[in-house]
């Protein structure tokens, strides 16, 4: 374990690379935990180098090499790494033997960019709301997209008592002969399922949607099941990218 002082519980996790942050705090609190063999439920326990931690009866590694994938998410597959209905999930289209999970979520329909790593305090930095990663997506819908709501997007709007951050539309194509509106859609936030919740606010059901773009790392010619490593300095991009250092 990397730290020579106690800290909260579920930073150790994440340092681990268990899982990001957050989702350690849901291990913790559904207790599948352990500290010395000892259950924990409580988020505020800390821990040190000499204490033993395990994870679903599994000792974590004190020294995991961090890994981070980019992947072009093909539909059909889950960002996540249990489902009891084991269906395909994205994890598996990636070889390697650490324990990895994405970094966000992408809906089961939704392909495109997504990071997967076991790197938490990273996997935290890029989704924490106090943070802020743009990603982008190009958006194929049914109808024509007026400028009315072109401008509505781009304004920012509230739908349900939520709020959503402005938005910046760019390359809007509007097909007759298929009665389809194609355009590309930076957010600034990580509202679940936002695009189409937008959609389907204006009546424009969407038909496809594709992430190609997180922060300033852009998928290019990876096809769809394909990934890579990043890159050093892809990285530190995107970590800068998230504390708004664009």
């Amino acid at each position: 374990m990397d730290y020579s002082k106690q800290i909260r519980l579920q930073k150790a996790l994440a340092q681990a690379g268990v899982a990001s942050r957050r989702k350690s705090e849901e291990f913790i609190t559904s207790g599948r935990v352990k500290v010395n063999g000892v259950t924990v439920k409580e988020l505020g326990t800390k821990v040190g180098p000499k204490d033993a931690i395990e994870v679903d009866g599994r000792p974590i590694q004190s020294k995991e090499i961090h890994v981070y994938y980019l992947i072009n998410k093909p539909r059909g597959y889950l960002s996540t790494i249990d489902d009891p209905l084991d269906r395909p999930k994205v994890i598996d289209l990636i070889r390697e033997n650490r324990r990895i999970y994405p970094v966000g979520r992408l809906d089961m329909d939704t392909t495109g960019a997504l990071i997967l790593t076991n790197d938490g305090d990273f996997a935290q930095k890029l989704t924490h709301p106090s943070f802020d990663t743009d990603k982008t997506y190009r958006v194929s819908v049914k109808g024509k997209m007026s400028f009315k709501v072109t401008a509505a997007l781009e304004e920012g709007l509230i739908i349900d008592e939520v709020y959503y951050r402005p938005m910046q539309i760019k390359n809007y194509r509007y097909f007759a002969d298929k009665d389809r509106s194609v355009f590309d859609i930076t957010l600034h936030e990580g509202k679940n399922r936002q695009i189409r919740v937008l959609m389907d606010h204006f009546e424009l059901p969407v038909i496809r949607l594709h992430r190609f773009a997180i922060g300033p790392i852009v998928l290019e010619n990876l096809s769809h099941g394909q990934y890579r490593e990043l890159k050093p300095f892809e990285i530190k991009k995107l970590l800068k990218a998230a504390e708004g250092g664009k």
